[in-house]
């Protein structure tokens, strides 16, 4: 009699093993799908700036998900990269000019009853002084997109990237970093402020 409680017990929790299970591996594969275009999207967009001598960092670092056979154009993914565990990717400038170090392009996941993507632009406002811990750098982000990833769209989101970095490039080649801030702030919703 004792044991059929736990019997009982089993069976659901079998049951229920095999739903997360499921799940999980949906969530997996649809996770890697939007994490390779994302990387992709960004590739291409370090590799165009990169042409120009604008320096960019990425991450996941190319080292880690690309074979080329000439850099930096003509690569494949490695086969063994697990997209699926990639939480963050970011896009960053390192020109040191006109505040520029620390602009960058973010996306990752949060939790939010169900797995959110967001995207964000994220830049440098300045520095402040604070008594007890210095200089600090104060950092904005607008956000460019959030969604559900069951949602998630690339016609939109390429859409998105396609005008910013349109914005970013010119703002480069015409050495005016305001004319990117003042798009994105005039066209994105404003998200956290920071300092670092």
């Amino acid at each position: 009699m004792a044991d059929d409680w736990f019997e009982a017990l089993d069976k659901e929790l079998e049951k229920k093993t095999v739903e997360i299970i499921s799940d999980m591996g949906e969530y997996n594969s649809q996770k890697a799908q939007i994490n390779q275009t994302f990387i992709e999207d960004f590739w291409k967009i370090w590799t165009r700036f990169n042409k120009e001598g604008i320096h960019f960092t990425m991450e996941p670092s190319h080292g880690a998900f690309a074979l080329f056979k000439e850099f930096p154009d003509e690569w494949e993914f490695k086969s063994n990269f697990d997209f699926s565990t990639v939480n963050n990717i970011s896009l960053t400038d390192r020109t040191a000019d006109q505040g520029r170090m620390g602009d960058s392009l973010k996306m990752w996941y949060y939790n939010k009853e169900t797995t959110h993507l967001r995207l964000v632009f994220e830049y440098c406002e300045g520095e402040h002084y604070y008594k007890f811990s210095g200089w600090k750098r104060i950092f904005t982000q607008q956000v460019l997109y959030d969604q559900n990833i069951t949602r998630v769209s690339f016609n939109k989101i390429h859409e998105i990237l396609g005008e910013l970095v349109r914005h970013w490039y010119e703002s480069h080649l015409r050495r005016n970093r305001e004319m990117l801030l003042k798009y994105v702030k005039e066209n994105y919703e404003k998200g956290e402020t920071f300092t670092q």
